[in-house]
């Protein structure tokens, strides 16, 4: 047996990333290309409503069987709209259909560092916190809690009423990280992009995957103000 070959791989354990159907997927979008501008492995999964927003959004249809087309389509579009503002290599990604609840992620046996749903829909949180598993999406998120595994779950919606405050509740007390999509301007934003990257770069802070997405605050020197974040 040749030990040194069967070590010379890297296994394979990656972040999932979920979109549901809220408004946001250039949030999504962002967190994606974070994750592999850091090297990262990632298993997606798009929701139903998700392929709905992402078409009114961008124009893009993302479909099963031409997923790897559509995706890079999408990752290379920027939050104004302006396609081939980015160059991405998707080959670390891998697609799994929502509505295929026998995907490898929906066992808690498959190895994966994490889930991060990037936007997160009222929808998507209560079928989460109520543990309904209605497509992969929500099955992957019960795994990854039951799992004890990081779990980011980026909220895009407001105002939030009673009942979808009580699922956050929820989802924080079973070790979820709950982070609305909420935007600082502090931070030197000029651009869309800018802003939408603050948020991106706080879920991947929660992940803790590094990145160079917006700049921290270090402090006020002499007065003077310099790059910051919260």
């Amino acid at each position: 047996m040749e030990h040194g070959h069967v070590h010379s791989q890297r296994p394979r354990r990656p972040w999932i990333v979920g979109v549901s159907g809220a408004s946001g997927t250039p949030y999504a979008a962002s967190v994606l290309r974070g994750l592999l501008d850091a090297g990262e492995d990632v298993d997606l999964v798009v929701s139903r409503a998700a392929r709905l927003t992402l078409l009114d959004e961008t124009g893009i249809a993302y479909r099963d069987a031409h997923w790897q087309q559509d995706l890079r389509a999408w990752l290379a579009r920027g939050a104004d709209g302006k396609p081939e503002t980015f160059a991405v290599d998707t080959e670390r990604v891998r697609h799994w259909p929502a509505g295929d609840l026998a995907a490898g992620p929906s066992s808690g046996s498959y190895p994966v560092k994490g889930m991060l749903i990037v936007p997160a829909s009222t929808a998507c949180v209560a079928g989460v916190a109520l543990g309904l598993s209605k497509d992969l999406l929500q099955r992957v998120a019960s795994v990854t809690l039951k799992e004890r595994r990081r779990l980011v779950v980026a909220v895009r919606e407001t105002p939030l009423n009673g009942q979808t405050l009580k699922h956050l509740v929820s989802l924080d007390e079973a070790g979820a990280v709950v982070l609305p999509a909420s935007p600082a301007f502090y931070a030197g934003a000029t651009h869309i992009q800018d802003l939408v990257d603050f948020v991106a770069g706080r879920v991947l802070d929660a992940a803790g995957v590094p990145h160079q997405l917006y700049r921290r605050w270090k402090g006020e020197l002499g007065g003077s103000r310099a790059s910051r974040a919260d």
